[in-house]
């Protein structure tokens, strides 16, 4: 080993810790919380101790040469030692909210655990510096999230859960197909050499544009970008309250981690790369917000909500590449959305899980009036909303207006009007709209929480008043809620943190001062909450809420359960489709090779007797010939005919799916 061990330190010690937590555990279950927040509590502490590193350019590397004979390599930079410092953080909020969360629980062993080992993972893929390490932090990651997601066992968590490793396991064989062919085109995984190497690439760039398409699927499949985001609206409601914070501020980062290091060291400044990400961003920006409005289930509702926000990170990205050397508002919007994003879901899921923690239930229709006469939980959750919405002087105004900048400062370079100022006026109009539509549905969580009474069980939700969450939970909410109406109310911090990781992505300060709270910035802001506030009163209100017979209005969902991506195409494809195209193929590939063989055997009858009437004429003994009786044997056997046409159809059905 090579290096500064301290990010070794990092990366392994939750998961040994998550062994002892499970030993701890078996003899004492307080025992066990407090060591696991202890364990989080050490991260955080280790990796403040950075700091001088970071802002002193020291290194900060380390090799494990001999591990699995490929070798893992670390590094922190100021980008990483940022989302380590979120990560870590959001690990320790969301395990001591655990401690309270899970009273009621089964399996808090297994929990505790695959939680650390994860946290671990999760760090391991974010201070990774070649594909090959990132790779196999990514799997460990996915494998140990998996029994996050599946941890109540019910029925619901199973089938979401197995939809969740499905699509992560997929992913990450496609993600290994292009990482291969990025080492055989360009003869490295390192990040760095890799853009080294890009800068005097003279070879088919098509090789390159499909290695990285092939990545972006496995990295996609994790951040929950369209049309490989399926798993994340089933995963989050299943999962408990703070694995759903941690696979939506943190596990979907990871994906995003891998999206920026293919647009920064394979595609910098390159405007055909940027263009396609800004399609699938827009898209999955899009249908995230226009799904939350149909939800009725609070932790399905930010599900789709952290959809939305990814899309809207993904745009950032895909003008980094489209605006090339002019691309540092992009830059920083992305990363700092990314911030914000982990923050903000952080704050709303455990919010969530206060809820399900008192009522156990997710309903809009059951939980109303969960919120009224608690002042506390009011304010935790609207400092989460407001950031999310986008609102002057809380964090999420900041990463929207530098994102919205940077599409306007891109329509604003055009010289003549053309199709593709149209395309960018859509853009930014589609990413106002977006913003509408998240402000829309926070607007329908809010009332649900505050401002409706339940006909049915109101005086039981007011009987929780003042003692619905615990001292320690309250910590755990409260401290990230103030963080975020802190950092938006003095953009400086973030300005700072986003130079300081802004070379993650080979950025540079912008040419101008930003002006976040001139009216041109806050206009936009205006407009796009003015717009979901008519979405509110004129869609949510008159189509989404519907009599129950008791003059009072219910939360409908009127959106056909099986009209999605899963229920509508990837199932049907995955166990229909592709197994008859196997099974077609594999049967007459299979028959096209017995009559080959038959023929064949045919030959050597032939060879045979001639060689047998040779051997008479000269009266010597006749040797048998025993690759005929070897094809004797084995053309009756049909087990081996069909291993055959399986092997065929299994290659026949690979194929297919990458292709596909």
């Amino acid at each position: 080993m090579e290096g500064n061990f301290t990010l070794l330190f990092l990366v392994f010690f939750p998961m040994v810790g998550g062994i002892l937590s499970y030993i701890i555990g078996r003899f004492n279950k307080r025992a066990r919380d407090y060591f696991a927040i202890l364990i989080t509590l050490m991260e955080f502490i280790v990796i403040i101790g950075f700091f001088p590193y970071i802002t002193n350019n020291l290194e900060t590397s380390v090799t494990w040469v001999d591990f699995a004979g490929l070798g893992l390599e670390f590094t922190l930079d100021g980008f990483r030692f940022i989302y380590g410092i979120i990560t870590i953080f959001m690990w320790l909020g969301t395990t001591i909210f655990s401690v309270e969360y899970f009273k009621s629980y089964r399996n808090r062993n297994r929990y505790y655990l695959f939680m650390l080992i994860t946290l671990g993972a999760t760090l391991g893929v974010l201070f990774s510096v070649d594909f090959i390490t990132t790779f196999i932090m990514f799997e460990i990651m996915s494998f140990a999230s998996y029994v996050m997601v599946i941890h109540d066992e019910k029925v619901k968590s199973i089938k979401s859960a197995d939809t969740y490793i499905a699509v992560s396991l997929i992913g990450g064989m496609v993600m290994l197909i292009g990482i291969m062919l990025i080492q055989h085109h360009l003869g490295t995984t390192h990040f760095l050499e890799i853009s080294q190497v890009m800068e005097d690439f003279n070879g088919d760039i098509r090789s390159i544009y499909t290695a990285a398409i092939l990545m972006m699927v496995g990295f996609g499949s994790k951040a929950g970008m369209f049309p490989i985001h399926i798993w994340l609206p089933n995963a989050h409601p299943s999962a408990p309250a703070p694995a759903s914070a941690l696979l939506s501020g943190i596990l979907t980062k990871t994906g995003i981690f891998g999206a920026a290091v293919i647009s920064s060291n394979l595609f910098l400044y390159d405007e055909v790369w940027g263009k396609g990400i800004m399609v699938f961003g827009l898209i999955t920006m899009f249908i995230g917000a226009f799904f939350a409005l149909f939800s009725i289930d609070i932790k399905r509702i930010l599900a789709y909500s952290s959809v939305s926000q990814i899309g809207f990170i993904l745009v950032g990205l895909a003008m980094e590449g489209i605006l090339g050397e002019h691309n540092a508002l992009a830059i920083r919007g992305a990363l700092l959305h990314m911030v914000n994003h982990s923050l903000i879901k952080l704050v709303l899921f455990m919010a969530a899980g206060v809820v399900y923690m008192n009522l156990h239930d997710l309903n809009l229709n059951k939980i109303r009036g969960f919120g009224r006469g608690k002042p506390l939980f009011l304010f935790i959750f609207s400092m989460g909303g407001l950031s999310l919405i986008g609102m002057p002087f809380w964090s999420g105004f900041i990463s929207k207006t530098l994102l919205h900048e940077s599409i306007v400062e891109h329509i604003w370079m055009f010289t003549e009007y053309n199709m593709e100022v149209r395309f960018f006026q859509f853009a930014e109009g589609l990413f106002m709209l977006t913003g509408g539509l998240t402000t829309a549905y926070m607007i329908k969580l809010f009332v649900v929480l505050f401002i409706d009474k339940n006909p049915d069980t109101q005086d039981v939700n007011d009987s929780f008043n003042g003692r619905y969450m615990t001292r320690l939970s309250t910590v755990g909410l409260i401290v990230p809620a103030i963080l975020l109406f802190v950092l938006g109310t003095f953009p400086s911090i973030m300005d700072s943190i986003g130079k300081l990781g802004q070379e993650f992505f080979f950025g540079h300060d912008p040419s101008h001062e930003v002006h976040y709270f001139s009216w041109i910035n806050v206009k936009g802001a205006v407009i796009s909450i003015s717009i979901g506030i008519i979405v509110y009163f004129l869609v949510i209100r008159n189509f989404l809420m519907e009599g129950n017979g008791d003059d009072d209005l219910e939360y409908i969902n009127p959106w056909p359960k099986n009209l999605n991506l899963e229920e509508g195409i990837y199932k049907p494809i995955l166990s229909d489709i592709l197994p008859n195209i196997g099974g077609f193929i594999a049967n007459n590939l299979g028959n096209l090779v017995e009559r080959i063989a038959y023929v064949e055997l045919g030959i050597f009858k032939v060879v045979d007797n001639l060689y047998t009437r040779h051997l008479s004429i000269h009266d010597e003994e006749k040797e048998p010939n025993k690759l005929l009786r070897l094809l004797e044997a084995i053309m009756p056997n049909t087990m081996a005919s069909s291993l055959l046409q399986f092997t065929i159809g299994l290659v026949a059905i690979l194929l297919l799916v990458i292709l596909l």
